[in-house]
């Protein structure tokens, strides 16, 4: 029975060290839908940030937008130069998947960020607009 009760003790506590090593580093960020999000970007004091490639982004964005690919070792860095870390940061990729990765590094670094929430493609599905 001990010996039963120590095994089960210690998957209890393999089971909680995974989960608490599984939650996600770096600061705090909130995903929102594409409708706050656009009442977000309609504020002058947001910064509007597009973390696909250049490509990506000469091919369509959100009007006001400014492009630094999340995929670019230097992101972090060009960020901290082109951002004001007194405003806020909506960020947006094409799907969600690299600006998740994007806000993770920028709220990390002290900016209060809001992703966009199914990213660029949800933002077209829902009929906002966009420019090349």
């Amino acid at each position: 029975m001990k010996y039963r009760m120590k095994v089960l003790f210690a998957g209890i506590c393999l089971l909680f060290s995974t989960l608490f090593s599984c939650q996600h580093k770096g600061g705090d960020f909130e995903s929102v839908p594409v409708e706050k999000f656009a009442v977000l970007i309609a504020d002058p004091e947001i910064q509007c940030l597009d973390v696909r490639t250049v490509a990506e982004y000469s091919e369509g964005h959100i009007p006001g937008s400014v492009n630094i690919n999340v995929l670019d070792k230097e992101f972090a860095s060009v960020a901290d130069s082109i951002l004001q870390k007194d405003k806020p940061v909506a960020v947006y990729c094409r799907s969600g998947k690299r600006s998740k990765k994007a806000a993770v590094i920028l709220s990390g670094k002290g900016f209060k960020v809001y992703d966009l929430d199914r990213g660029l493609a949800g933002w077209q599905e829902a009929g906002k607009e966009t420019e090349k």
